[in-house]
């Protein structure tokens, strides 16, 4: 049986089998976030024989351990502002801090261009941006859809990475077993999607006047499918239809993805160029199933590719965006990790619980021989 922790509870190899450990977190244990840096280096990486351009920036030791964080969405866009930024859950005395804007994020220019733009593209930027930085292994930080890009990227060049560091593990699998008994019929048996649950059948349930925001600009024959009726939207020829979709796409996360809801996070869906690249990309993502095979992150052979590295999950217990299952279904294929579900976090990087334990695991992994 599972005791009850108000802080935090550390999934083990036990947690597959009938008894499981509980850890507190206490108050002499919390980190806080590092301050502010100043990048000592910034610049832009041309893509050859291609529309993109990627915007990064270094900041930390130039000579500390690299570590390359990957932002969410997709079409996220990484945080540079004081006081908020994604470079804070390193310390920079021992972290050489790398991050980049993802096609279309961002800085990075062409803004929310899906041209060019898949997630195999993502992963030949990371090693583009590697070689040009003259690394030879680094450290790999993402949440959201950057643990989408982490599991892809590690599995397709598992010789680079050094360490995993992720949260709200999203893989985007369309449908599968969650439950079943050995007699059990097949079409009997308890299945999830995970893109389903967010955008269509399961959120909807806990955020009804976010929702009803959220599908109020769709006709409402279309709602039973709000992805591709959204695709529409996004992708329309005049802007204020394009942009009034844009915002009310990106409200939707926002206003879902912390448990007590911050006016100034929700803000953030009413800037016209970060909500058009965050909607735009994302749906472009998801109705393309991400250009994956259904649960290929998951495969047993991608597993085996990646099994070698050290990697730690911060997973909260309410992540109604990206449902604590699929950080417990890596578990099950990947027993190895090391998975912390905070039960009083919902899935954003900045719920307390979640920034103090991934500043923990940075601060845990600084030290590891390269």
């Amino acid at each position: 049986m599972l005791r009850a922790s108000s802080r935090l509870v550390t999934v083990t190899q036990a947690h597959l089998r009938p008894t499981t450990t509980t850890r507190l977190l206490s108050a002499s244990t919390r980190r806080a976030m590092y301050p502010d840096v100043v990048p000592y280096k910034t610049g832009n990486l041309k893509i050859p024989d291609s529309i993109h351009t990627l915007y990064y920036e270094l900041s930390g030791n130039p000579d500390g351990s690299p570590v390359v964080f990957l932002h969410g969405g997709p079409g996220g866009g990484c945080v540079y502002d004081s006081g908020h930024q994604d470079a804070s859950f390193f310390n920079p005395k021992k972290y050489n801090i790398i991050l980049h804007d993802q096609r279309g994020s961002g800085k990075s220019t062409p803004t929310a261009s899906l041209e060019e733009n898949t997630t195999w593209d993502l992963v030949k930027d990371i090693e583009r941006l590697r070689e040009h930085l003259g690394i030879q292994k680094w450290h790999v930080f993402g949440g959201s859809w950057g643990s989408t890009l982490s599991l892809a990227y590690a599995q397709s060049h598992p010789d680079r990475v050094r360490s995993l560091i992720l949260r709200g593990i999203f893989t985007l699998r369309k449908r599968f077993l969650i439950s079943s008994t050995p007699d059990e019929a097949p079409t009997n048996r308890s299945t999830y999607s995970e893109l389903d649950f967010f955008y269509q059948n399961g959120t909807s349930h806990l955020f009804p006047e976010a929702w009803d925001e959220y599908i109020s600009i769709i006709p409402e024959p279309e709602r039973h499918d709000m992805l591709t009726a959204y695709h529409a939207q996004l992708n329309a020829v005049d802007d204020e239809t394009r942009i009034t979709a844009a915002k009310a796409w990106t409200k939707w996360e926002m206003a879902t993805s912390r448990l007590y809801v911050d006016p100034e996070y929700l803000a953030r869906a009413d800037g016209d160029d970060f909500a058009n690249a965050f909607a735009r990309i994302e749906n472009h993502y998801f109705v393309n199933d991400g250009f994956m095979r259904d649960g290929q992150l998951l495969e047993p052979q991608e597993i085996d590719k990646i099994r070698h590295i050290p990697c730690i999950v911060v997973q909260g217990r309410y992540d109604v965006v990206c449902p604590a299952t699929t950080a417990y279904q890596l578990k099950k294929a990947w027993p190895e990790i090391t998975l912390h579900i905070v039960p009083d976090a919902g899935h954003s990087t900045r719920e307390k619980g979640i920034e103090e334990l991934l500043i923990k695991a940075t601060d845990q992994f600084a030290d590891l021989e390269m």
